[in-house]
């Protein structure tokens, strides 16, 4: 087997950001596609407040989401002391896949539209939105005094559709709607859909994905949800959404089984990190937690492991 469960909490953090509870707020769930494959959502306020947090930020932060945070400041908005809360949506519209970035935040409104008109820096129209450009050939609009819409402008107006009626909603997709209920009052969350979660799970167990076990229940995973905070260390909790108890059963002997060979050749940083991870299965769900001190998981950034599986 090339990757141990631990990869699975490696692979989920690539692309995310650590924080403190903050639900999704209305205004931004009303502009979410229905077709949604992941949403992460993040509360910057605290993520200056944890050394660990920070060094994480700093080794795993993508590409996309540096540019995301470069289109805020070139209309004048500072993401650590402007944004309270950034949520980020993946969602495929028009068989194609489309990212879309939410601001939370106090932000002056006016403020920001007399600085874009002094730039000479015109809205485009979208129906009633009023659609501003930015940096890197993405759009922005305010949502309401305290969110931001902004992303590539096909992905803008494919949220705006949701949010207008002209396509479906968040809130008629109920099994992904349920999944963020049951995690957005939590640290840094995340919820996955189906096609995604198998994907994970696909990348997580390498050559075990091959198993017929694995063939066999891939198509009875419904979602899967994710929380992760830096109180008292760093704990990480994946619930995978599965159709029966069962499935839940099998999947988590597969991954108890994938620990288990890694442990076999495991050393140092890497043995210990296994060793913080546990597997099992509640009712039709999937439960893997892992739990470390600070010091531990900052030696684990730093180790030739999470070099290799964070290119």
């Amino acid at each position: 087997m090339k990757r141990a469960t631990l990869l699975m909490i490696l692979v989920l953090l690539l692309g995310t950001l650590p924080s403190l509870a903050v639900p999704l707020g209305t205004s931004a769930r009303t502009v979410i596609p229905a077709d949604i494959q992941q949403i992460i959502s993040v509360d910057y306020r605290s993520l200056k407040n944890s050394p660990t947090a920070m060094a994480m930020k700093a080794k795993v932060l993508p590409p996309a989401l540096k540019e995301f945070e470069t289109a805020l400041k070139g209309v004048g908005i500072d993401p650590d002391n402007d944004v309270e809360q950034l949520t980020f949506a993946s969602f495929r519209a028009k068989k194609n896949l489309h990212i879309i970035g939410l601001a939370q935040g106090n932000f002056p409104t006016k403020k920001l539209i007399a600085r874009l008109t002094l730039k000479k820096i015109k809205p485009f129209k979208y129906r009633l939105s009023a659609l501003y450009p930015m940096a890197g050939g993405q759009d922005m609009s305010f949502l309401d005094e305290s969110t931001m819409l902004f992303g590539e402008r096909s992905a803008v107006e494919a949220a705006l559709d949701a949010r207008d009626g002209e396509a479906p909603s968040l809130a008629s997709n109920s099994q992904m709607a349920d999944m963020i209920t049951a995690v957005d009052s939590g640290p840094l969350w995340s919820v996955l859909d189906s096609a995604g979660t198998q994907n994970m799970l696909r990348s997580t167990l390498g050559d075990a994905a091959k198993l017929a076990d694995f063939e066999m229940v891939k198509k009875r995973l419904l979602g899967s949800r994710y929380t992760m905070d830096f109180n008292n260390g760093v704990n990480f909790n994946l619930d995978v959404v599965t159709s029966d108890s069962m499935t839940a059963a099998t999947l988590s002997s597969l991954l108890k089984a994938g620990v288990m060979f890694r442990k076999m050749n495991a050393q140092g940083v890497e043995k210990v990190a296994l060793d913080s991870v546990t597997v099992d299965n509640d009712s039709s769900n999937l439960t893997l937690r892992f739990k470390s001190d600070e010091k531990r998981f900052q030696s684990l950034l730093q180790s030739d492991l999470f070099t290799s599986i964070s290119r």
